[in-house]
């Protein structure tokens, strides 16, 4: 990881000094590290760390990072992590720029490399995070997604990402497709099983509720558990917590009573169930992978994307 970011970090030069210190601060605040760690260890799983391998990383980062830069325009976001966003620092035009110079970045990386089966990968991923943040968005209005919807769009938004982490560290190594598969399918489902829990945070854990956040209620978002507790109560009671939720999602005290309604309902145990069985399919993959030190790192890494507490 140490020599990755010394790579990452050469991967954003730039001779133009405004975005050489962007992204001096982009870096300087970047997350947990969690997709380069699963490029590197479905690499070492399949085979052996290479050049190929770091490349893949950085380009998921790039293009990640991209991502990240454009939603705080979109969203109109001006923290990112406990941080300014680029955004609140140096407006959208310039962050719109940025987030397209990173993009350019890892897009050059790969051809530069002639990397194109890992372009192929991750430009698919994007395409995914795309068109579930617009199919989101178009069922948001709504406000009556069915389940089978929900799990579209967060295999989309969240789970694709991942996805290409897993079969990219793999297609680093490996010709093998079925092998690049099967790593992608780990991916989804422990990035499926990710994003069930990022959920939950919003509504507190059963038995833990500490303190619920309401965020997704306040946008508007319809996710597993809110899904599930509509999808069993009766009409009056759905209708009543709709409306909450399109005309009152910015009263405290009717956001609190939206997630009273998620808790008295199971709706929190619901996604809890479907957030192991992701956890048990990925990890079911992942047995089938010969036992080495990035098997059992990788299965840590499936049991801390579940049972995080942020």
């Amino acid at each position: 990881m140490e020599l990755f970011e010394t790579k990452f970090r050469d991967s954003m030069k730039s001779s133009v000094p405004l975005l050489d210190k962007i992204t001096a601060y982009i870096v300087k605040r970047k997350g947990k590290q969690l997709r380069p760690m699963f490029v590197f260890l479905s690499a070492k799983l399949c085979g052996e760390v290479n050049d190929s391998t770091y490349r893949a990383a950085a380009l998921i980062e790039l293009l990640h990072t991209a991502t990240l830069v454009h939603d705080d325009v979109v969203d109109d976001s001006n923290m990112r992590r406990g941080f300014f966003s680029v955004n609140a620092l140096w407006k959208n035009k310039i962050a719109v720029l940025v987030g397209d110079f990173l993009l350019s970045r890892g897009l050059l990386l790969s051809v530069d490399n002639k990397d194109f089966h890992l372009l192929g990968i991750v430009s698919n991923a994007v395409r995914e995070m795309s068109e579930g943040e617009l199919l989101q968005i178009e069922k948001a209005r709504r406000l009556d997604i069915a389940e089978n919807v929900y799990f579209d769009i967060i295999r989309q938004k969240t789970a694709s990402l991942i996805a290409s982490c897993c079969a990219c560290g793999a297609a680093s190594v490996v010709q093998d497709k079925d092998i690049q598969e099967k790593m992608r399918l780990f991916g989804e489902y422990t990035g499926i099983a990710f994003q069930i829990k990022d959920d939950l945070f919003d509504y507190g854990t059963p038995g833990d509720i500490g303190k619920p956040t309401g965020i997704d209620i306040k946008e508007k978002k319809m996710t597993l558990p809110l899904i599930y507790a509509l999808n069993n109560t009766d009409r009056s009671q759905k209708r009543s917590i709709i409306n909450i939720i399109r005309n009152h999602n910015e009263e405290p005290e009717r956001v609190a009573e939206v997630i009273a309604f998620v808790h008295k309902s199971g709706g929190l145990q619901y996604a809890t169930g479907k957030m192991n069985e992701y956890k048990d399919k990925a990890l079911s993959i992942l047995n089938s992978f010969p036992d080495n030190e990035a098997r059992r790192a990788l299965h840590e890494l499936v049991i801390y994307t579940t049972e995080r507490n942020k």
